[in-house]
């Protein structure tokens, strides 16, 4: 059961044009990443993780600070993945099961900015990558120029293998933050100066979003370093 139904959800990922995806069984240590209610977790035992590739184009035209291009961009990606999630959700469904889409950037609480779940650690148990220095996702094959999504579900589906710590001696992050918030290890991450800076440019530049760009453009993959 869970083989052909893995071969389904592998076929509708490629009609839809996912770039990577990913199946965790939920654990307690993944629930530790759940900011849902008991009304909303409802036991799933597995998440779904999926994700899109960013214009490697647009990176490069950013400099030292995010752009209405990058923000349209960001955009545009959040909302082509809410999509892939509600598509599936109606996929799974149809299969007889149950499925609840988690918006890919929705935050509930603005003080602790915190969304529904991490994307990202359900990304990293979903087999996607691993947490790179810069505190994001980073796939062998997109770097850190990814954005995530994910589904709830009670689809019995195959589970994918963690990823061992791949950026090896790649420090590109670090000098790419104006603000040095990255350090040699994701615990080493400075939220407080990261933060500060999203602030200023929602402020000062009038950006309107928290976004940033700059460490995810020092990180394109490990196969595209060179491109």
């Amino acid at each position: 059961m869970a083989a052909s139904n893995s071969e389904l959800l592998k076929r509708w990922t490629v009609e839809n044009g996912v770039s990577k995806y990913g199946v965790a069984a939920i654990d307690e240590d993944l629930k530790s990443y759940f900011n849902l209610s008991p009304a909303e977790e409802q036991n799933y035992p597995y998440a779904i993780s999926l994700s899109v590739r960013l214009s490697r184009a647009v990176f490069d035209s950013l400099t030292d600070h995010p752009t209405e291009l990058y923000k349209w961009h960001y955009r545009q990606a959040n909302a082509r993945l809410d999509q892939l999630a509600f598509s599936l959700t109606i996929f799974i469904q149809n299969q007889g099961y149950r499925a609840l889409p988690i918006p890919a950037s929705q935050i509930i609480d603005w003080q602790n900015q915190t969304a529904h779940l991490s994307h990202r650690h359900v990304a990293v148990a979903a087999g996607l990558g691993w947490i790179g220095r810069n505190n994001l996702l980073v796939t062998a094959e997109y770097g850190s120029q990814v954005r995530l999504v994910t589904v709830l579900t009670d689809w019995q589906l195959q589970t994918n293998q963690v990823q061992p710590f791949g950026c090896g001696t790649c420090y590109d992050c670090l000098s790419a933050c104006p603000v040095a918030a990255i350090g040699k290890s994701a615990a080493k991450w400075d939220y407080e100066k990261c933060y500060v800076l999203l602030d200023y440019f929602v402020r000062k530049l009038q950006i309107g979003v928290h976004i940033c760009g700059l460490c995810v453009k020092a990180c394109p993959g490990l196969n595209n370093k060179k491109m």
